[in-house]
């Protein structure tokens, strides 16, 4: 299949939601407003989003059942970047060719952007029907990104940021930092579909998988993390055996097995 084309199709329908759930910028108080969606519709991937209405459509659900939580995971992604940038964490001036929302709003309206996309992801969240999903949900979401997820693996990553770490501590920082998001991404969207619990777990374990397949080729692409610690040829074989293991996980799921595989694929072999 055209995953390519996949990928603009899925992220259409995802902006398109996310422009029409962001407050305008003529919002008051404008500044914050802005600042939320500079944050947001500057031309990310939106992978976690897609990812999420592709597991719910793989379980048998409708993309529509998930749209909503898809935006609220791309929304939290978003928050994450926008405080990964500040100066006080890896001080970046520039994100997608553009600048930072720190450098484009001021530190302050940066921290507190974040902090409302955080907030109003769990809002959207709140909303979700039947309300027992939205429990289920909430509670994958918030550990994903918590202290037992994704910012505790920030905070391991400063207390080794001059330090050369162990492969276990890498794995900690990058299953934490990043795949725990990607892999509840993939269980979000196997909840909205009503998912056998078989099902579901294996849609969790194909996104635990891709999401360190995500960021070794992130740090081949970067030369940066696993690449300069371990190389990037022992990188490639690892990210090549998880892509394998994804792969097989999601085998015997009713259906989207090829765009699932797909998927896996162009996260391995991607160069941007």
């Amino acid at each position: 299949m055209d995953i390519v084309k996949y990928f603009e199709k899925v992220k259409d329908k995802v902006d398109r939601r996310l422009e029409a759930l962001l407050q305008k910028g003529t919002t008051y108080p404008h500044n914050i407003h802005e600042a939320m969606r500079y944050a947001v519709l500057n031309g990310g991937k939106r992978i976690r989003p897609i990812l999420t209405l592709t597991c719910c459509e793989a379980v048998g659900g409708g993309a529509s059942d998930a749209l909503v939580t898809a935006c609220a995971i791309e929304l939290i992604h978003a928050y994450s970047l926008v405080h990964d940038d500040l100066p006080c964490m890896d001080d970046d001036d520039f994100r997608r060719g553009k600048p930072t929302v720190h450098k484009q709003y001021g530190e302050a309206i940066a921290v507190l952007s974040g902090d409302g996309l955080l907030t109003y992801a769990f809002e959207l969240l709140a909303g979700i029907k039947p309300a027992k999903s939205a429990i289920r949900v909430i509670r994958e979401l918030s550990t994903a990104v918590g202290t037992k997820g994704m910012i505790g693996g920030q905070v391991v990553d400063i207390e080794f940021s001059d330090k050369k770490p162990t492969l276990p501590i890498m794995d900690y920082i990058n299953i934490h930092k990043t795949g725990k998001l990607i892999a509840a991404s993939c269980h979000a969207g196997a909840i909205m579909g009503n998912a056998r619990i078989r099902d579901a777990r294996a849609l969790l374990a194909y996104g635990e998988y891709l999401g360190l397949v995500f960021q070794l080729v992130d740090d081949i692409i970067d030369h940066d993390g696993y690449a300069t610690v371990f190389g990037e040829r022992d990188c490639v074989r690892r990210a090549d055996e998880l892509t394998r293991l994804a792969k097989k996980a999601v085998a015997r799921v009713p259906k989207k097995v090829n765009v699932l595989i797909a998927i896996a694929d162009f996260v391995r072999d991607r160069r941007k």
